[in-house]
């Protein structure tokens, strides 16, 4: 299962970067409204997006059933969780238009170094997620101080 989360990391490496419809999806999560003015159809860039995510979301669900050896819906009710802790920790912003795969791949590899670690110490449940939401905390923190250092340096450069 590595070698095919590399591929498709590869696959969607080059579709973010290299093809219109991937500088449209930045631009729409940057600010859909913007895009929407410059021409770029935001709600069927969503549409799109949405259909990717959930062909994402059957492909990992046949790993995941493949893993267990059973499809049952509740296997992967923690990985929201870890799924979002990578995104934040691997540059995405909330606010949208930032963040790129690799950052992403490298946050999913850092929260699964993190939740290993933690399963050698024989840490609860209750303890990672204290553990992961805390990362989270601080990546957001991060994200929000970085985005007010920007715009301080933005309103500085235009004075």
């Amino acid at each position: 299962s590595f070698i095919l989360v590399l591929v498709v990391y590869l696959i969607f490496h080059v579709f973010l970067n290299h093809t219109a419809l991937g500088r449209q999806i930045y631009c729409v999560g940057g600010n859909p409204e913007a895009a929407r003015l410059s021409g770029i159809r935001s709600k069927d860039v969503l549409t799109v997006v949405y259909m990717i995510s959930g062909l994402m979301a059957g492909i990992a669900g046949v790993v995941l059933a493949g893993r267990l050896n059973t499809a049952n819906t509740a296997s992967a009710a923690t990985y929201d969780t870890d799924a979002i802790a990578a995104c934040i920790i691997g540059g995405a912003s909330f606010r949208g238009g930032k963040g790129t795969i690799w950052g992403t791949l490298l946050g999913a590899l850092l929260i699964s170094t993190i939740r290993n670690g933690l399963n050698l110490f024989s840490a609860g449940n209750d303890i990672q997620y204290i553990v992961i939401g805390s990362v989270i905390i601080l990546a957001v923190t991060i994200d929000v101080t970085r985005n007010k250092l920007e715009a301080r340096a933005r309103k500085l450069a235009t004075v």
